[in-house]
């Protein structure tokens, strides 16, 4: 029997300091906490469920040089254009300030650890 596989219907970054990460996803990017599991916190992200999580055992993170390069992690918020503004007022480093692209008003950040996240207007 063949079966087929689906995904990614779970993401999650590896952080220096997890209650940190969670507090800027929770605080100032608008994501709703779920659970904090041992090593983890949930976020309600759409039909991805998304995490902050302790590193990997071995797994040290100041050794990597820049984390997620080569990944793209997206998320969706309608008012892309004023998620934009509240985290450049809260000085979050923008690295591509938002334009009109294929997938509505664009734009990407960087969080505490160094992760790009883009985030998108259009369903």
């Amino acid at each position: 029997m063949t079966t087929t596989t689906s995904g990614p219907d779970f993401v999650s970054l590896q952080v220096r300091d997890r209650e940190v990460s969670a507090e800027f996803y929770e605080k100032k990017v608008g994501l709703t906490r779920l659970t904090a599991n041992p090593g983890a916190v949930v976020f309600s992200a759409g039909g991805v469920v998304f995490a902050v999580r302790d590193p990997f055992p071995g797994v040290d993170l100041d050794a990597l040089g820049t984390l997620g390069a080569g990944v793209g992690i997206w998320f969706h918020n309608e008012d892309a254009a004023g998620l934009h503004g509240r985290l450049a007022g809260q000085d979050v480093p923008i690295v591509q300030e938002p334009f009109e692209g294929p997938f509505g008003t664009q734009f990407a950040f960087r969080d505490p650890d160094g992760y790009v996240i883009t985030v998108h207007s259009r369903a």
